[in-house]
């Protein structure tokens, strides 16, 4: 099948934005054990959308990608959501990706 540009994009666009709300949804999943496991977390994903802003001559700053992943500021989803890393979570982190996040 065949898809032309537009509605590729439609499509990738629909695919972002359920993926968005998804990890909305599941603020049980910590930001180091989604690093730990996939390589990536929502921190990465908001740096994603920022990078294609900046591409695209688009102002977006960094804590507004960070809320448009979160759905709300980055410093009240932590406040709300994360939990302390855990030894163990450190040290994974440190195997995973030894020049940091």
């Amino acid at each position: 099948m065949a898809i032309d540009d537009k509605t590729r994009t439609e499509l990738e666009a629909a695919a972002f934005r359920r993926l968005v709300d998804h990890l909305r949804e599941r603020t049980d999943v910590q930001n180091i054990d989604m690093m730990n496991l996939a390589g990536f977390c929502r921190n990465c994903l908001s740096n994603w959308l920022k990078d294609a802003a900046d591409a695209q001559g688009v102002v977006l700053s960094k804590d507004e990608s960070r809320e448009a992943v979160y759905g709300m500021p980055y410093e009240t989803w932590k406040s709300k959501h994360q939990g302390t890393a855990t030894p163990e979570q450190i040290e994974a982190m440190k195997k995973v990706h030894p020049h940091g996040h």
